[in-house]
């Protein structure tokens, strides 16, 4: 894309925004993690945009329906704003699984990630250039998204960031980021010391 797109910064919902519980379903589970909204005030500032893309299998297991994931999301906005963060620019997730346990959900899609479908769509919804971006997750199919999607990658240690990737048949080239750190604070950090990105 060209210089006219913006830069943007893909975020996993759950292990980097709040606290992974495995299976989010009630908002009296959410938990904002320490640094979050100063780093979403710091890449907002520089003039990333900021897109949520995150992996829902509550919806494939029949635990949440899509709407509930909506309600969710809007929840966890909520609460970064009053602390102080700015609004996201965009909520994407794929409430697929090859092994859903709701019929409609059962198939291998574009969009669950290590698939990249979800940066790409939202990258073409929002005008975003993937080669200024980044994605920050907590486990390898994030990090494999956002390669093959064209990002630079930053592997945070807030969440399940030790789970395998499932899909191992399907994905054997192992995901190597370009930068770990602790949380999506520091993240932003690295980002920041990169230079100037912003549109």
């Amino acid at each position: 894309m060209g210089s006219g797109f913006s830069p943007a910064v893909f975020l996993d919902r759950d292990g980097v925004l709040v606290e992974d519980v495995e299976l989010l379903t009630d908002a009296s589970e959410i938990r904002i993690l320490p640094g979050v909204v100063e780093a979403l005030a710091m890449l907002k500032e520089a003039g990333y945009a900021l897109l949520v893309v995150s992996n829902q299998t509550v919806v494939a297991r029949g635990l949440l329906d899509e709407a509930g994931v909506r309600v969710l999301e809007a929840e966890v906005e909520t609460r970064l704003v009053l602390k102080g963060a700015p609004p996201l620019d965009g909520f994407y997730f794929c409430p697929h699984h090859p092994k859903a346990t709701v019929s409609v959900y059962r198939q291998t899609c574009e969009c669950r990630k290590p698939r990249p479908g979800m940066l790409l769509k939202a990258a073409e919804e929002h005008g975003i250039d993937l080669s200024r971006s980044f994605m920050v997750g907590d486990r390898p199919t994030d990090l494999l998204a956002g390669q093959r999607a064209g990002c630079r990658t930053i592997w945070v240690k807030t969440g399940q960031h030790e789970a395998p990737i499932i899909e191992t048949r399907e994905d054997p080239v192992q995901a190597q980021p370009d930068h770990v750190c602790l949380d999506l604070l520091e993240a932003a950090k690295w980002i920041m010391s990169l230079g100037p990105h912003s549109n």
